[in-house]
């Protein structure tokens, strides 16, 4: 049995009331929590109807999670998942954010899309060579998340999900609207932090191709009557792992052909 509208309003209600409060979030109580991924991602949509309201943030994009072997292991999530991106949290970098308006803030190292025309729910099945025509423009990005969670290893994926899945923004780096120049398969990206490097992936490790991310989260949405719409950016998921920012860290995200992002945290 799904939930019911009064539920799942209570649920998103309750969410964002936790945010607001900095308040470490576990499951939700009783009827409140989400007794499927189905029931998630209704959440999460309630989650941004009443934002855009509360918040004053419409719905710009939207973030992949554990599309790679990497993060679903750093996770415990073994499939790909989404969230919201609301439009006043995506920035051009280089940007600087305090540490301390976080719980415990970390930066993913992805190749973020930005799409040229709408990709509507109609135009399934869905592969990354279809989609490709929808993108304009690719970047260098990192996804600011945050560990909002009691422990999210206790959490399902439904719970993380009703949360927008560990999302709160992304630093975008310069556009390349001449991608199609680029093996993205191949196209390596490392994580370095105060000049150090901490980590390195690749395009094939966001299963296989950046764009198949792209083409999962399509097929996700068209699943719920949803499209995505022209100049939306999709965030594809981290090639490497999730690096948890201490105060005072300076983080670069930088992809081979894509350029750098970065974000400093006061």
């Amino acid at each position: 049995m799904t939930m019911g509208s009064a539920e799942i309003e209570g649920a998103a209600a309750t969410l964002l009331r936790m945010r607001r409060d900095r308040q470490a979030i576990g499951f939700l109580p009783g009827p409140m929590r989400p007794r499927s991924e189905l029931d998630a991602y209704a959440i999460q949509e309630a989650v941004h109807r009443q934002q855009a309201g509360d918040q004053g943030g419409r719905l710009a994009g939207f973030k992949i999670g554990c599309t790679t072997p990497t993060m679903q292991h750093f996770v415990g999530v073994d499939h790909p998942c989404y969230g919201g991106i609301l439009a006043g949290r995506i920035m051009r970098g280089p940007a600087k954010l305090r540490h301390g308006d976080f719980l415990r803030v970390g930066c993913e190292c992805e190749i973020a899309v930005r799409l040229g025309r709408d990709l509507g729910p109609g135009g399934g099945p869905f592969t990354a060579a279809n989609v490709a025509d929808h993108v304009a423009a690719c970047m260098a990005s990192i996804e600011i998340v945050d560990d909002r969670y009691q422990d999210y290893h206790g959490l399902d994926a439904a719970a993380l999900i009703a949360d927008d899945f560990f999302q709160w923004g992304c630093v975008l780096g310069p556009e390349n609207t001449d991608w199609r120049a680029l093996d993205l398969v191949a196209i390596r990206a490392r994580t370095i932090v105060n000049g150090k490097a901490v980590g390195e992936g690749r395009g094939a490790d966001v299963l296989g191709h950046p764009f198949a991310a792209l083409a999962w989260l399509a097929g996700a949405l068209a699943a719920r009557g949803r499209g995505i719409p022209a100049g939306a950016i999709v965030q594809t998921g981290s090639m490497v792992r999730a690096h948890m920012a201490a105060p005072g860290e300076h983080v670069v995200i930088a992809v081979d052909g894509l350029g750098e992002a970065s974000v400093t945290f006061g």
